[in-house]
């Protein structure tokens, strides 16, 4: 079995060659182009493309390795080594041009999730985590925010664009977290949301139901640098298809207690 070195190393390699590809490629602006997942959901022959280049590197390294993604395998496989792919989270930002997409890989182990990056597509920032050693942008290691008062905390979220008949709960979530934080942000990228909620630059983020290719490198990222993910009761999840709630200790205990009390 490699090391998560080794596979930290794989994953970083797979996710440039993937964004090397994106950074050249004409974006399809012609919605004749885009194929529908879902309502308010897209997928483009980019987005498979990338796949294909982030496949063919970790095959590379290992020819029977197993891989898990939207368009690769979409069935989640818990057993031995398995890669968590996403070739373009915020698939609908890259479609238009909004510069908040990214390229998630994870590599789980029975499981757990061994190694992780997520290389921000627009500005090549590249954050990374192994299991044990810390969570990083570049050479810089990351921790959670300190700030502790829900008033101070600025907060990441997605919108239940798929769950339509989960929006007046939601609604109602984020009217208290609004009322009672010093703003909301939604990007449209789960996997840089985390991110962000890992280097401080959020204090906390929630969302009602995610894939595991949306959270699986976010995850690792935000627990390495001290912060703490769970669903949406407060248990520690692994990568599923689950709702999530991230941030520094205190405001993802404030934000579990508020999402709970809303649902």
């Amino acid at each position: 079995m490699k090391s998560s070195l080794d596979l930290l190393r794989i994953a970083t390699r797979a996710a440039e060659r993937a964004v090397e590809y994106l950074s050249t490629v004409e974006r399809p602006r012609d919605p004749a182009a885009w194929q529908t997942k879902g309502p308010h959901d897209f997928v483009s022959e980019v987005d498979r493309r990338a796949e294909e280049i982030i496949a063919g590197v970790l095959r590379e390294a290992d020819s029977g390795a197993m891989l898990v993604g939207e368009e690769l395998s979409p069935q989640l496989v818990v057993g031995g080594l398995v890669w968590i792919v996403d070739p373009i989270d915020g698939t609908t930002n890259f479609l238009h041009g909004y510069p908040a997409y990214a390229v998630s890989i994870a590599a789980a182990v029975d499981g757990e999730v061994e190694a992780g990056v997520v290389l921000h597509g627009e500005t090549r920032q590249l954050f990374h985590a192994r299991r044990g050693a810390g969570a990083w942008l570049g050479e810089k290691r990351l921790a959670v925010s300190t700030i502790r008062e829900p008033a101070h905390a600025l907060i990441g979220t997605g919108f239940p664009f798929k769950h339509p008949q989960w929006l007046e709960a939601y609604y109602r979530q984020f009217t208290r977290i609004h009322a009672a934080t010093s703003g909301i942000r939604r990007a449209g990228s789960a996997a840089l949301d985390l991110a962000h909620v890992a280097a401080g630059w959020f204090d906390g983020f929630w969302e009602l139901q995610l894939a595991p290719w949306d959270i699986a490198a976010g995850l690792l990222l935000v627990r390495e640098a001290g912060g703490v993910v769970t669903d949406l009761e407060g248990r520690a999840i692994r990568p599923a298809h689950t709702g999530v709630i991230a941030g520094n200790p205190a405001i993802h205990a404030w934000l579990l207690e508020t999402v709970r009390g809303e649902k």
